[in-house]
């Protein structure tokens, strides 16, 4: 969602719901049983019920886990070479395999009045599925009204290979023996020939480090204002300069802006990072192209929209149509508890400040999408930190320099990161799903 905050995922109290259900039951049993005095029908009434709340999860988690074991399919190509993909799922398919799932093992354990749903039937891939048993309870010869509802979801989950740091991954160039992106590495020749005729000789003492050099580096100097613990330090992004000699300071300072580079704290006059990542393809997330990188699980509808804003803004047309389907489900009209509205889930505020009169537009929130996110990777120069940024805000990225430990942007960084993976197969990326009852 496209503001500062995250959205936090409340669970059903399944057990409180339970527990009402009960109270409902109790009530109903007492109508039918009053004055006869029989204790032990009432127990085994309620024995009863608790059985079909037994039924009710068990059927909900097997339909849950058809739907994980089918959603693959759904990213599937429908065509290979103009050839049906036999791996291929449409959507109707995909729901049949939840339904009869979820039917077959409610009718296993003895239950007949079944009905099955998806709460959010409206997305591509529904995640949810509401299983009710409403079996009547009979007692003393009466039909007592006994319905229960369990709701099982299928959500993405981090596994061990994982990786939400945001370092960078894509190729390297070197300057003066040091490593740095391509596209700092131009920027800093630019730098330096500018410095050279000004009679300014800049050398570069440091660039790009990974997080297992980052860790040797703090663990000799433990001392997070000077060093960064791994993970946190921006050098792992590719984009970072420390820039020497010291004569060279206040050249630096003066004109280091011109050709895009930002002294990153007011402490060290000699760490200058590049400040002009222009979209996803420099930070080593592939190209910004059109049509050529929408995924085929994007509804023809919006493919147009997602390859001309990846066009304009230089955001890869695969990480909007993954973030899209994340925030709604390619849903226009999509509102969430905490009000952001549209396919892209903008909140009013932002939407605002990019432009976008009406969230509900869907192209034009497309374009302000890939705006924003063109934003916050030339902000972060990282993919998952601009992901980050998107769902929780800028702030609290910015202040850890890493995808902030919320729960909510976790696993919203993690789902995003799984299909841009593969597609379909999100333990590429260190991304699983795993399967829960919610209510």
């Amino acid at each position: 969602m496209a503001e500062a905050r995250a959205r936090s995922r409340r669970s059903a109290a399944h057990c409180g719901e339970a527990g009402q259900a009960t109270l409902l039951v109790i009530g109903a049993l007492c109508v039918v049983l009053t004055g006869a005095g029989v204790l032990g029908l009432l127990a085994r009434a309620l024995g009863d019920h608790r059985d079909r709340r037994s039924v009710a999860d068990l059927a909900a988690l097997a339909g849950a886990e058809a739907l994980r074991a089918a959603r693959p399919g759904l990213f599937e190509p429908a065509l290979v070479d103009g050839v049906p993909n036999p791996r291929h799922l449409e959507r109707a398919a995909y729901l049949v395999r939840g339904r009869t799932a979820a039917l077959a093992t409610a009718r296993r354990n003895g239950a007949a009045a079944v009905t099955v749903a998806f709460p959010d039937a409206g997305g591509l891939a529904p995640s949810r599925i509401a299983v009710t048993v409403a079996d009547p309870i009979r007692v003393d010869g009466h039909d007592v009204p006994a319905s229960v509802t369990s709701v099982a979801e299928v959500r993405a989950v981090l596994g061990a290979g994982a990786d939400l740091s945001g370092s960078y991954h894509g190729p390297l160039a070197t300057r003066q023996g040091r490593r740095m992106r391509p596209d700092v590495a131009l920027a800093f020749d630019r730098l330096a020939a500018a410095a050279q005729r000004d009679g300014v000789e800049l050398i570069i003492t440091s660039a790009y480090r990974s997080d297992a050099e980052q860790a040797q580096l703090f663990a000799a100097h433990p001392d997070p204002k000077w060093v960064a613990p791994p993970g946190q330090s921006l050098h792992r992004l590719g984009t970072e300069l420390d820039l020497g000699p010291p004569s060279a300071y206040p050249w630096l300072a003066a004109h280091a802006g011109t050709y895009g580079f930002r002294q990153r704290y007011a402490w060290e006059p000699w760490h200058y990072g590049y400040a002009r990542s222009a979209g996803s393809r420099s930070v080593g997330f592939g190209p910004g192209d059109g049509r050529a990188g929408v995924p085929d699980f994007v509804p023809e509808a919006w493919a147009p929209a997602i390859g001309r804003a990846a066009q304009r803004w230089n955001v890869g047309a695969a990480l909007l149509a993954a973030q899209l389907y994340q925030e709604s489900h390619f849903n226009p009209f999509a509102v969430s508890g905490a009000g952001a509205q549209g396919i892209a889930q903008f909140m009013p505020d932002t939407a605002r400040a990019y432009g976008l009169d009406d969230p509900f537009d869907a192209p034009a929130a497309i374009d302000a999408q890939a705006r924003l996110m063109h934003d916050l990777l030339r902000q972060f120069g990282s993919v998952p930190l601009a992901l980050a940024a998107y769902n929780a805000g800028p702030r609290p990225v910015a202040a850890c320099g890493c995808v902030p430990p919320i729960p909510e942007t976790t696993a919203y960084v993690a789902s995003i990161l799984g299909l841009l993976a593969g597609t379909g197969d999100p333990e590429a990326a260190g991304v699983g799903w795993e399967v829960r009852l919610v209510a």
